[in-house]
């Protein structure tokens, strides 16, 4: 039997659904996506969704400190198709108010207001592993360890603080399509060096630390919202903790409905075998869940023509698409463009929209 359940908090009711955290196969979710082996629905129609990162859409700077431009939310969400998704920074940095250091919703309410009013989809990301948007800290194997209970950013929360304050507030927003719980998490180890990508180091048990990070972090989140997917946020290539194999045993957390990977093989290159996208593809088919591209980029301006760029992202979707993945979202939307650059700016007249738009189903 299934019970229907009302939590409220924070101006916002969301409505769970009790079910046992260890049914297997369980595809349904109360509110408008769920899950299939290999697929994503919406509304109950097969969903193969496209659309941007578009991480800078709660900025404002008359309330937060911001990251990237300002976005005309309207502007934006008007102009994309029917049945698009945006993943977007849905941070605690951009949910206080840089005058009173209390906290603002405004910003972030915005978003969710505006996607509505348009009938479009989004799915928010809680915080990223490099700092960047947030306090510029790297968050290392210590913070998932346990660093996510204890450790006070901006506003004075600890992760786990502002996690709940904001499912708890947005998880009845009828254009939520699910939750990322970190972007690109990752179980390195600074060095007296640093933080930066030369001067971490992988110990053992990294996998470990990372899988019951995602059990504690994603039951956590389960306790007040089981109306939506759990979203990985995996980079997907070879990073500490989901390197090769490490991969098979942090995917299984069962707090995690659908995988990702971040596709950038045009200009970075292809991940070591058994770490690419087609060892990812064939492993969350092996555990049943769907995979998804949240992030494909090639870069445009001053290294290649936009056009070009169109072609080539036209080619990548209809190879994922045919190799099994269940979606892709294209990096990244911002409203001014540096075109006289070598970047992965998208903006407002880029003929990627059109791909976006032809790869929706």
């Amino acid at each position: 039997m299934v019970l229907a359940l009302v939590v409220c908090g924070l101006g916002a009711c969301t409505h769970l659904n009790s079910v046992p955290e260890s049914a297997p196969g369980n595809t349904h979710f109360a509110a408008r996506v769920e899950t299939t082996s290999t697929g994503l629905s919406l509304n109950g129609n097969p969903w193969w969704p496209s659309g941007f990162n578009a991480y800078q859409l709660g900025t404002d700077w008359a309330v937060n400190t911001g990251c990237g431009a300002e976005v005309d939310l309207d502007d934006y969400f008007a102009k994309l198709p029917p049945r698009a998704l945006t993943r977007f920074n849905l941070y605690a940095s951009f949910a206080v108010n840089k005058h009173t250091g209390g906290l603002d919703f405004g910003p972030l309410d915005a978003v969710f207001a505006a996607a509505k009013r348009h009938g479009q989809m989004v799915l928010p990301v809680l915080t990223g592993s490099s700092g960047d948007c947030e306090n510029g800290v790297f968050k290392d194997r210590s913070w998932y360890a346990g660093g996510w209970l204890t450790t006070r950013a901006i506003g004075g929360m600890t992760y786990a603080d502002w996690m709940s304050i904001a499912v708890r507030r947005w998880a009845a927003e009828t254009s939520v399509a699910g939750w990322e719980l970190v972007g690109e998490p990752e179980t390195s180890t600074c060095s007296a060096s640093g933080c930066d990508l030369s001067g971490r180091t992988c110990g053992s048990g990294a996998a470990q630390v990372l899988r019951d990070f995602l059990d504690s972090a994603g039951r956590r989140l389960r306790d007040i919202d089981r109306g939506h997917p759990v979203f990985a946020g995996f980079t997907g290539g070879d990073q500490c903790g989901t390197a090769g194999t490490d991969m098979d045993l942090v995917a299984q957390s069962p707090q995690i409905d659908v995988l990702d990977y971040h596709d950038y093989r045009n200009d970075e290159g292809v991940p070591p075998a058994g770490s690419d996208l087609s060892a990812r593809i064939a492993l969350a088919h092996r555990l049943g869940k769907p995979i998804v591209v949240n992030e494909l980029g090639i870069r445009a301006g001053a290294c290649r023509s936009t056009a070009t760029r169109a072609t080539e992202l036209r080619i990548r979707f209809s190879d994922i698409r045919r190799a099994g993945v269940a979606g892709a979202l294209l990096w990244a939307f911002v409203p001014d463009p540096r075109n006289d650059q070598c970047t992965y700016d998208i903006g407002y007249d880029d003929p990627a929209w059109r791909v976006v738009a032809g790869a929706i189903v």
